[in-house]
């Protein structure tokens, strides 16, 4: 049984808030972007020579792997910026709840590996592919999974906690 949904929607917009000023956030946002730059760099740099090596299949895998490389980096980027949007002000945080700025729900899809990927690649697949579960999970949290009247707002339910121990 869900709370009405103005207390959800007062509710969903605290802990996006909360969450835009936090340390968590701030580490997040500097981790996923110094990735992107990193990632840019790499694949504008000693991946493109990296690439010129590869057998035909060690090629298309390359090719693969970066695409999906970059496009899941630019979903958590995206989500990101609009999370330090409603951080600055420039959005609210009602606004940010809208569909186009969640995380795509299937992700990317592995294709499969080749034995023939750089390890700088492999590398920066694996921290991106972590990177992208942990931001799905926050965008879940914040997003999608709503409270109800068995999960309230954890920090007002430990208040009403507290509140019925000492009688106040």
């Amino acid at each position: 049984m869900t709370i009405d949904a103005t207390a959800s929607a007062d509710w969903r917009a605290e802990v996006i808030q909360d969450f835009a000023r936090s340390e968590l956030f701030e580490r997040t946002f500097h981790e996923g972007m110094e990735l992107v730059e990193e990632t840019a760099a790499y694949l504008d740099g000693s991946g493109r020579q990296a690439s010129k090596s590869l057998s035909r299949n060690g090629a298309l895998a390359y090719a693969s792997e970066s695409m999906r490389l970059t496009t899941r980096l630019m979903q958590v980027a995206s989500w990101l910026l609009v999370q330090r949007a409603v951080r600055e002000g420039d959005m609210e945080p009602r606004a940010a709840c809208e569909d186009r700025y969640r995380l795509n729900a299937d992700g990317v899809h592995d294709d499969g590996e080749s034995d023939e990927l750089p390890p700088e690649l492999v590398e920066l697949v694996d921290r991106a592919e972590r990177l992208y579960d942990r931001v799905r999970h926050l965008d879940r949290r914040m997003y999608v999974e709503g409270p109800t009247e068995e999960t309230p707002h954890p920090v007002l339910s430990q208040f009403d906690r507290l509140k019925e121990a000492f009688g106040s």
